[in-house]
């Protein structure tokens, strides 16, 4: 289930003011000890937040869980059985549908993203 607007404003109340989300989906974490809890993971234009949804449903954040500094990779996500991506030494399980959204988090901010500079010399 995606995340609705309403979602999307109780995340920002819960972000560092003036932070803009650029990508919010739901996430399961596989293994350890909060194994098959539900999060949202939020990136935004200075940090990716991982939000703890507790009991009552992936997509209502209660609290923040961790944050990364933004130049934090998410991917390569493993598409083997259901798609996963690592996160600050935890793996993420996520829908399929969010994939092209982690590819585009990670996109903006790697090296070859842009295109060559077309006027070098200027």
């Amino acid at each position: 289930m995606s995340p609705t607007s309403n979602d999307r404003a109780d995340v920002r109340a819960l972000l560092q003011p003036g932070e803009e989300i650029s990508y919010l989906f739901p996430a399961s974490m596989v293994g350890g000890p909060y194994s098959s809890a539900h999060f949202l993971v939020a990136v935004t234009d200075s940090s990716i937040t991982v939000l703890d949804t507790g009991l009552g449903g992936r997509t209502r954040p209660n609290a923040v869980w961790r944050r990364y500094p933004r130049h934090t990779k998410l991917g390569p996500v493993d598409l083997t059985v259901i798609p996963e991506f690592q996160l600050g030494g935890r793996v993420y399980e996520v829908d399929e549908e969010y994939v092209a959204e982690i590819n585009a988090a990670d996109a903006e901010w790697s090296a070859d993203a842009m295109p060559p500079d077309p006027l070098p010399h200027l």
